[in-house]
């Protein structure tokens, strides 16, 4: 299970890395289908783990949108 949050994390800052910004239901979505061939991760355990990312200040909310989530790393 641990090694799965870590995939999961690892996904996350890969596609926040490449598109900057990026609202929450196309994140989950772009996570779920990269991870597909693997195992298909919880909605809920996705937003987790990005609340997880944004505790460590990997990520942040949009000031304007509450849903969009910009790259900080």
């Amino acid at each position: 299970d641990e090694d799965r949050k870590l995939l999961v994390e690892a996904c996350i800052v890969r596609t926040m890395k490449a598109r900057k910004s990026m609202h929450h239901s196309q994140l989950v979505a772009e996570v779920t289908s990269q991870l597909s061939s693997r195992f298909v991760p919880d909605p809920t355990t996705v937003k987790k783990r990005i609340e997880s990312l944004i505790e460590r200040d990997y990520l942040e909310r949009a000031t304007n949108d509450r849903h969009t989530y910009r790259y900080l790393a």
